[in-house]
Order: C-alpha cells, then sequence, then structure tokens
C-alpha cells in the first residue's frame, strides 16, 4: 500500500517518539514480530499526522516514559504512512476502534490498557502521560525511564499542523 503522506514531512513526528526509546515499524511483519512473541510488555502506539491529538500523545507518550515503570519493548506505526504495518496493529488492538492516534498496551500479547483517540483529545500531554503512567504501574516491570533525564530534557516537540503535509 502506498503511503498517502509523504515520509519526509511526517519524519519529525516519528523521530519524536524514536528519540524516547520507541522504536518505528514499518512492515505488518514487524509488526507481527513483535506482537505474536507473546512475551512480557509491548506498547504500540499508532501514531498520527493529526494535529491536536497527536500532538498532544507524542509528547504525552515521550514525558511517560520517563516514569519509574515502563514497557519492555515500546514500538510505533505511523497511520497514513505505513499503512500495512498499521493494519496488522489494528488487527492485534481489536477491539479497539481503529482511530488514530491510540496507544495499546500488550502483555504477554494480551491487550490490556488502551487509549484511545476520544480519550487523548480530551487531555493535554500531562493528562496523557499520567494515564500512561497508571497502565504502566499496574502491568510493566522494567525500570525507567527510557533514555537519561539530560536527553529528555533537549526532546523538542514539533507542532505540525496536518493541513499543511503533502
Amino acid at each position: 500500500m502506498d503511503s498517502i503522506y509523504d515520509r519526509d514531512a511526517v519524519r519529525p513526528m516519528w523521530e519524536e517518539l524514536a528519540y524516547v526509546g520507541v522504536q518505528p515499524l514499518t512492515t505488518a511483519e514487524e509488526v507481527k514480530k513483535v506482537l505474536s512473541a507473546k512475551q512480557g510488555t509491548v506498547m504500540v502506539v499508532v501514531n498520527s499526522v493529526c494535529g491536536c491529538a497527536a500532538g498532544g500523545a507524542r509528547p504525552g507518550v515521550a514525558k511517560a516514559l520517563q516514569h519509574r515503570l515502563i514497557p519492555d519493548q515500546s514500538v510505533t506505526v505511523f497511520a497514513g504512512v505505513d499503512r500495512g504495518a498499521v493494519e496488522t496493529a489494528r488487527e492485534f488492538m481489536k477491539p479497539l476502534p481503529t482511530s488514530s492516534p491510540s496507544v495499546g498496551l500488550f502483555r504477554n500479547g494480551e491487550l490490556v490498557y488502551a487509549l484511545q483517540r476520544s480519550q487523548i483529545e480530551m487531555m493535554d500531554a500531562n493528562g496523557i502521560a499520567q494515564a500512561l503512567v497508571e497502565g504502566f504501574d499496574e502491568f510493566c516491570t522494567k525500570p525507567g525511564p527510557s533514555i537519561p533525564k539530560e536527553a529528555y530534557e533537549k526532546l523538542h516537540h514539533p507542532q505540525v499542523c496536518a493541513s499543511s503535509i503533502p
């Protein structure tokens, strides 16, 4: 499937998550490999160009990964860009409605916690981080943060309006 959005135009939106240790998955096969392993905890972020919801989700995810407990693995797929990867992630995230952005937390292959777009768009980045931290506290055991505090403090959160994305 072709990308709807120009990959270079959305680069800052996936690099923001990659900077804090969230691995971009671009193919259905990569998603299947990670989510079929059924070991430990995996956070899946369905990233998006949506300026409002995704503009809060990415900083919220980044902040949550500074918590004392984090998922064993954090991955992201990009809606409208890596369409096969997104469709596969959404299959694993059923029965959640297909929406982006969204976040799913899996433990041993089972979806145990999620934030849907309808929830995300009602929160700012701090609220999103707090909601994710609650899930991390309940289901995760890996010590955080994902990156040192000094590195996190240098993170720039791009604010991009989707209407300007080619």
